[in-house]
């Protein structure tokens, strides 16, 4: 399964922009998919996970609220809308596999990514 995010962009503070996760290789209807985020100078922080049916299992206290996941298997994307969004929010996006870890959730399968500035 390779994966490929797409829509990232310039965007000021309060505005939007949806993220597209496409799969390639196999059908994305049999995996958890998942979006994770890096910040300059920071670690990975991972947002969601959604399973295979559109379940939303997990999603970051960082982004509740403003950041829905949902998933169109008969295109084989997955998408991340991001709302209201703040400098903060300023990161390279990844889209991933995502399983229930002990005590969190991993990844595999990481995108190249897409990089989102939010200017002031």
């Amino acid at each position: 399964l390779q994966l490929v995010e797409t829509g990232g962009g310039l965007v000021q503070t309060g505005g939007s922009l949806r993220l597209s996760c496409t799969g390639s290789g196999d059908n994305l209807e049999y995996y958890a998919i998942g979006w994770l985020r890096q910040a300059p100078g920071k670690g990975r922080e991972g947002l969601s996970c959604n399973n295979n049916v559109g379940v939303t299992a997990f999603l970051a206290d960082s982004v509740k609220g403003r950041f829905t996941i949902s998933r169109d298997n008969n295109k084989n994307v997955v998408y991340l809308q991001m709302d209201n969004l703040n400098t903060d929010d300023t990161a390279v996006y990844h889209c991933a596999t995502c399983w229930a870890g002990i005590g969190k959730y991993d990844y595999d399968d990481v995108g190249q990514g897409t990089q989102v500035t939010v200017s002031p």
